[in-house]
């Protein structure tokens, strides 16, 4: 356990690699516009570079605990560093599309790595009386990175150009990388840990946990704008991703030494539980952030840094919540209680901006529902991250931290990927509905395009011309109802999803304040 001065100064760089992590998963979604005109790309290819991130971080987290074990845990976050840092200038200086991909699928291999070694370093600088505040510390920085990231993406897409996206990250990963080098030291029994010899490494589990969850995370990445099983793309790496995921289940449950430990699971029942919950927080917090920046700019009309400045009161107040639910669980409060409270708030977050979503809704309708969803994710974050990692020892802890850390971010795609179909095509069933209370033998239709056409007559159009621009500002008006629609159902379904997951708390083995988590090997 570290004191002093040298704890803090680990905890201000490990909350800055998550964060930068974080942060690189949602800064880039304000940017892919002016990708597009710069690189001369489609919207397609362009979603290359959201994708290739993704695919990287979901392979490379549950990999950690061995990587970090095989090279130690310092050489291996401070590798991750200067990885990520390098590939971020790199990034920057890209001069076409798919070098630029390439690029962002380094930085996610060492983003992955940034995250779920930073809690296992949190954890293990932290005596076991402070662990939850430890991990409040690693909470503010999950929470936070996705939802800043328009903030600051946002700001430098209206002030700078693009590839200040990833220049910023440049600093920060210097100063990082210096921090690293000097402060962060490895437990004993990392230090004491033989690394395994090549021919005794589980290169069948490696392969098939890329061959599966990379598969997994392409077709969740890519499905949507590829009209997903119509594709054969799609069609050929969901089959990929069914023989990877289960080949790696049947190996890791086999093998004498794993890649990740799939067996912990069957050994803490709070683990299994904490698993799922973790996918349906990832879900959440990823999907809200997905839609409502979709929802204020196209919609509304809103610009990119107007929205990240919306999201950013609820980032701080879910940072503000970390500490104090950290202490409130020190003083014994039970994680079976915090967790229903938080799927309750965020429920409730969920149909109050619904009610919210009008045509003129402006940024006061929005920012006490979102300081609610802020308070809501800081309830439900914290006490199933402890939940989940209480009572493990050893090896057995590291396996954990980066199982649930894979599922929130895969919970997170399935999000993503869901929201964006369900946008896509409940937006066309929704105006096929609207459609008969709109007809030229509706008096009121009739009355509105009559107003429609007089209105471009006096301003100059010619009476057939102003005829069209009527029956087009119709045409708008209607798609505009039928999105706020649409997006008011995303929500209300959210909150559905997080009401109906509540029994599951029942399943929760209450853990004594003090039970000792040894998380030497978190990492």
């Amino acid at each position: 356990m570290e004191t002093g001065f040298r704890k803090w100064i680990i905890v201000i760089t490990v909350v800055l690699c998550v964060l930068l992590e974080l942060i690189d998963t949602s800064i880039v979604n304000v940017a892919l516009t002016q990708m597009m005109g710069n690189l001369s790309a489609t919207q397609q290819e362009v979603s290359w570079v959201v994708a290739a991130y993704g695919i990287a971080n979901v392979i490379v987290i549950p990999m950690t605990g061995f990587l970090a074990e095989q090279f130690g845990r310092r050489n291996y976050f401070l590798f991750s560093v200067i990885l990520f840092t390098l590939a971020s200038m790199a990034c920057g200086q890209s001069t076409n599309l798919w070098e630029l991909v390439a690029f962002r699928f380094i930085q996610g291999i060492g983003g992955g790595a940034l995250m779920a070694t930073s809690q296992a370093i949190l954890i293990d600088t932290f005596p076991p009386k402070q662990l939850p505040l430890g991990q409040a510390l690693f909470g503010m920085g999950v929470i936070i990175g996705p939802t800043i990231g328009p903030t600051l993406g946002g700001y430098i897409v209206d002030n700078f150009d693009w590839p200040w996206i990833f220049y910023v990250n440049v600093p920060v990963g210097i100063m990082a990388g210096i921090f690293t080098f000097l402060f962060i030291r490895d437990p004993e029994r990392i230090k004491n840990a033989i690394p395994r010899p090549l021919r005794e490494i589980d290169w069948a589990g490696i392969f098939l946990l890329i061959l599966g969850v990379g598969s997994l995370q392409f077709v969740l990445e890519q499905g949507e704008s590829s009209d997903w099983f119509d594709d054969n793309t799609i069609l050929l790496f969901t089959g990929l991703s069914v023989i990877g995921i289960v080949g790696f289940i049947w190996r890791e449950l086999t093998a004498a030494k794993p890649i990740v430990d799939l067996r912990v699971l069957t050994k803490s029942r709070n683990l299994a539980v904490g698993a799922f919950l973790s996918f349906v927080l990832g879900f959440g917090l990823f999907a809200s952030v997905f839609v409502f920046p979709i929802f204020t700019q196209r919609i509304l009309g809103f610009t990119a840094a107007q929205t990240g400045y919306l999201l950013l009161p609820g980032a701080l107040a879910s940072g503000f919540m970390m500490p104090l639910i950290g202490r409130a669980l020190q003083a014994g409060v039970p994680q079976k209680y915090m967790i229903p409270l938080g799927f309750t708030i965020f429920f409730f977050f969920t149909f109050w901006i619904a009610s919210r979503i009008t045509p003129t809704a402006g940024e006061s309708d929005f920012f006490w529902p979102l300081m609610v969803r802020g308070v809501g994710l800081g309830l439900i974050f914290l006490p199933i991250t402890t939940m989940s990692l209480a009572g493990l020892q050893g090896k057995d802890a590291g396996q954990a931290a980066g199982l649930t850390g894979m599922i929130r971010q895969l919970g997170g795609s399935f999000g993503v990927a869901i929201v964006g179909t369900y946008l896509e095509r409940n937006i066309a069933l929704n105006r096929v509905a609207l459609l008969p209370h709109i007809s030229l033998y509706n008096p009121a239709t009739l009355q509105r395009i009559q107003a429609y056409t007089q209105n471009f007559v006096a301003r100059g159009f010619p009476l057939e011309q102003a005829q069209r621009q009527a029956t087009a500002a119709l045409e708008g008006l209607l798609m505009k109802q039928v999105s706020i629609i649409t997006y008011a159902q995303v929500f209300t379904g959210l909150g559905l999803f997080f009401l109906a997951c509540l029994p599951l708390v029942l399943l929760i083995k209450r853990v004594k304040p003090g039970v000792k988590m040894d998380m030497n090997a978190a990492h």
